[in-house]
């Protein structure tokens, strides 16, 4: 990521895109400013690829818990709408993705990438980014990975609901490895003390 993208805190400013919708009509997917929802972005470098599958299907298979969390996924590549549709039309024998629960958005600008500093302008694709952004549109969580490396949907999950809780409760905080129902920490002036960071 570079000095001028995004980092967790800052509003997120808006942009459109067309996409290929859930249920496999083009349309328009904006972000930024307020929602009634939480969003989760998934930069991925390349339609008909290799890693990218696992990941976007096994997302999709798990569309329900984001969905419980008050939660979108979109799907965000530097590929045309029509490439995302020969991909999930594709016969799976041929490398095809198969019915998406949620949108793939059409980077083909680039400035979606470039907005969150997930661009590999060399390669000309995007890293395998992975941001959530609050109902406020402030981003909360940033996380990039080389393009080799897949990512965790269970620890995404896991990410979004310590989000989700600490937004709700705003004088405690979730330590290490925290899940849902876990004891969180609730700061005091003793414990800032002795604790710094």
């Amino acid at each position: 990521m570079d000095s001028d993208s995004l980092r967790p805190g800052q509003p997120v400013p808006e942009l459109s895109a067309d996409a290929v919708m859930a249920d496999g009509s083009f349309g328009t997917v904006t972000i930024g400013g307020k929602r009634d929802k939480f969003t989760v972005l998934l930069f991925y470098p390349l339609d008909f690829t290799f890693v990218c599958p696992t990941e976007l299907q096994a997302f999709s298979q798990k569309h329900d818990q984001f969905a419980k969390i008050g939660a979108e996924v979109l799907g965000i590549s530097v590929d045309s709408k029509f490439s995302h549709l020969a991909w999930i039309k594709a016969p799976a024998a041929e490398g095809g993705l198969g019915d998406m629960a949620y949108p793939l958005v059409s980077d083909i600008q680039r400035q979606w990438s470039q907005a969150f500093g997930v661009l590999d302008s060399g390669a000309g694709v995007a890293l395998r980014g992975l941001f959530i952004i609050d109902p406020d549109g402030v981003l909360q969580h940033a996380s990039v990975s080389a393009l080799n490396i897949g990512r965790s949907v269970d620890e995404t999950l896991r990410v979004l609901a310590a989000v989700k809780h600490t937004r709700e409760n705003p004088n405690e905080v979730c330590p290490v490895n925290w899940n849902p129902g876990d004891a969180v920490i609730r700061p005091d002036d003793e414990i800032a003390k002795k604790v710094k960071g």
